[in-house]
């Protein structure tokens, strides 16, 4: 397995088993429906490339293992391996979490234009609440989902599970609870259900008529 894994991660990083480098690999097998793997063996050797650049390309992987991968090996210390650990753990986690700040607070506060505050531990705990809105003695609950669009349905299931929890915050402090979805889109950080933003509007102006 520690073998395998890094033959893994070198191919990976040179792509030499990429479309580019192999043929359409997927696109192939399906053409060709094999019943047995000698079957599609031939095939393959057939219709793309010969067991010869098979052959070629494992070689360029273990130069690439051996030469490059070994002397960048060599040269990691025990410093590097803590500052690894330490910037990954510290200072990327807060990166990380101002991304996620900005989303909130840049984006919510700015299509609201009204203040956002970090729910305390309590209601994170009891209601599945990460943030707030204050309208006179009466409370909004927030709770963002960062995520990718793989996450997005697990989310959504997690909502309901979560719904009696929102219902006793609201029974308490007057105020819905808004489940928001934060994804990323390339660098950029967008709200996925930006349709709650009028939901929550219509919430904050009833709560001011009380």
């Amino acid at each position: 397995m520690p073998k395998e894994w890094i033959l893994n991660q070198a191919n990976m990083r040179w792509g030499l088993t990429k479309k580019n480098k192999v043929g359409p690999v997927a696109e192939l097998i399906r053409k060709c429906s094999p019943k047995t793997v000698k079957e599609w063996e031939q095939y393959y050797f057939s219709n793309a490339y010969p067991k010869e650049h098979l052959e070629q390309l494992g070689k360029v992987l273990f130069i690439k293992v051996t030469d490059v991968c070994k002397a960048e090996i060599d040269d990691v210390t025990e410093n590097d391996c803590i500052d690894f650990i330490y910037n990954l753990v510290i200072n990327r986690t807060f990166d990380g979490y101002q991304s996620e700040i900005q989303t909130i607070y840049g984006q919510l506060e700015h299509l609201l234009n009204i203040k956002i505050q970090p729910a305390p531990d309590e209601w994170d705990r009891g209601y599945n609440v990460d943030y707030f809105i204050k309208i006179k003695n009466k409370y909004i609950g927030l709770q963002i989902k960062p995520a990718g669009y793989e996450y997005i349905t697990q989310i959504i299931n997690e909502r309901e599970q979560q719904k009696n929890t929102h219902e006793k915050f609201t029974k308490k402090y007057g105020g819905k609870v808004f489940y928001i979805i934060s994804i990323t889109e390339g660098k950029n950080k967008k709200i996925h259900n930006p349709e709650i933003i009028d939901e929550i509007k219509k919430e904050i102006i009833r709560l001011e008529k009380e």
